[in-house]
């Protein structure tokens, strides 16, 4: 072992002698002696092998163990699973939840939850009633689906509607839309799970509705298409419409299914994205079956939607898979108030995915502007600016779309911004930032007005004020 890391070895102090540092003091009235000393024990463990790892070369910091305790305390206290504080740009962050629930509807869900409820009551007969009811009326109002069901998740929606109609039989799709949607999962074998079989057509650039009217043979069970929200494949390409798909597929007296992804009721053009089908434009071009996510464009809570045609809805309530995928009390609460601001028309105002959406680049200045004074940058060891970015939507929709907007450059004097951005991270509401061009960047699309208040505390804290 080399002099230097001997060096960084000998100055971690024992045990007792950093229990009596008055930070962890406080945290021992707060705490047992034992769960601070285990904490401190396990962060001089720690620290100790990234030393002979030769993955640190940082001499001893009080302060800087400090934080790494109470972080470590902080973190058992609160779970696993905590609050963070988007600072990345991302709207529909995967890794950070998708979409975000707006205060009311966290009310109307807590209201539900904390009761019993009519979850499978009717309550106009006084008999057993089922859970799909409470949203389905909402959800055809708004499709002009014939009916609807919600189930866990849009992969889910995938499969039990493929197991429904397709099982033992073929399902003709694009090679171009056999699309990844996310976590290694994919088209293919979401197709085979559930007992149908693949029949691609077409290349991967080019498929031509005569490519689907060759495949079509007794053994077809459907026609499907798969919205490829989640990439863009832009050159010397063609597809074929869901109109023309489904009309085909109607002449051979065939379903025709849609896989949309992103759930989506409203125009994104109207904030100068690209356009995106709706799921009402969808069924009004004829598809049979359309599926789609609730926490994605939709701005709700994860599930997975499937509309469309009566005789094939019903033929899937009835199958055994529903009652492996079906959804809960609470996932209902959240869709439900959410379809209700559709049908309202506040849902720009009061989903907060599209209010991030709707965000212009001179609003998201001014929201940069006094978030610079919260942060009341006199005496911080740190040059903060403005800067120009580029955000995007995230959770696999728009990948080409850009929402310029503005955020807050951070570039600290006396430590580095990947220092900074760890120690933000790690913080009591850890916020989640980018490094660029040597500053942490937060971009102010993805932080609420009502988050300023523990950015400005949490960046004040992190450098060390």
């Amino acid at each position: 072992m080399d002099e230097e890391r001997q060096q960084l070895l000998r100055q971690l102090p024992d045990v007792d002698h950093l229990l009596q540092r008055p930070v962890l003091l406080t945290w021992q009235e707060r705490k047992s002696r034992q769960a601070v000393r285990d904490a401190v024990r396990n962060v001089l463990d720690e620290r100790r092998q990234a030393i002979l790892a030769g993955q640190w070369d940082q001499p001893f910091s009080g302060d800087d163990f400090d934080r790494a305790v109470v972080s470590r305390l902080q973190a058992e206290e609160t779970g696993h699973l905590r609050r963070v504080i988007n600072a990345t740009g991302t709207v529909l962050h995967t890794n950070l939840g998708r979409a975000v629930f707006s205060p009311d509807l966290a009310r109307h869900i807590a209201n539900l939850v904390c009761h019993y409820s009519n979850l499978e009551y009717d309550l106009a007969s006084g008999k057993r009633g089922s859970r799909y009811d409470h949203v389905r009326e909402l959800l055809c109002e708004l499709t002009g689906a014939e009916d609807a069901i919600v189930v866990n998740n849009n992969a889910a929606a995938v499969l039990l509607t493929l197991s429904s109609m397709a099982a033992g039989r073929e399902v003709v799709v694009s090679r171009g839309e056999l699309v990844e949607i996310g976590g290694s999962f994919r088209i293919p074998d979401v197709i085979e799970q559930s007992g149908g079989r693949i029949c691609e057509v077409g290349t991967t650039n080019k498929t031509h509705l005569s490519d689907y009217e060759r495949a079509i043979g007794e053994d077809t069970a459907a026609l499907m298409k798969v919205h490829t929200s989640n990439y863009r494949i832009i050159g010397f390409t063609e597809s074929v419409s869901a109109s023309d798909l489904a009309r085909l597929a109607h002449d051979h007296g065939l379903p025709c299914i849609n896989d949309v992804g992103s759930g989506l009721f409203v125009d994104l053009a109207a904030w100068g994205l690209p356009h995106e089908p709706t799921v009402r434009e969808v069924l009004d071009a004829g598809c049979d079956v359309v599926t789609f996510s609730g926490d994605k464009l939709l701005g709700g809570p994860q599930a997975g939607i499937i509309v469309g045609k009566a005789a094939y809805l019903d033929a899937m309530k009835h199958h055994p898979l529903l009652r492996a995928l079906r959804v809960d009390k609470m996932t209902l609460a959240g869709l439900q108030g959410t379809l209700q601001t559709y049908r309202d028309g506040t849902a720009v105002c009061q989903i907060p995915t599209l209010y991030c959406l709707a965000q212009t680049k001179k609003e998201t200045r001014e929201r940069a502007e006094r978030l610079l004074q919260a942060l009341h940058t006199d005496d911080l060891p740190a040059c903060v600016s403005l800067r120009r970015v580029d955000d995007c939507v995230g959770g696999g929709a728009c990948p080409d779309a850009v929402l310029p907007g503005w955020a807050l450059a951070i570039d600290p004097y006396d430590l580095s911004a990947e220092k900074l951005e760890q120690r933000l991270r790690q913080a009591d509401i850890p916020i989640i930032a980018r490094v660029q061009h040597c500053a942490v960047v937060l971009s102010l699309r993805t932080i609420g007005d009502d988050e300023f208040p523990d950015v400005a505390r949490i960046v004040r804290e992190a450098l060390g004020v």
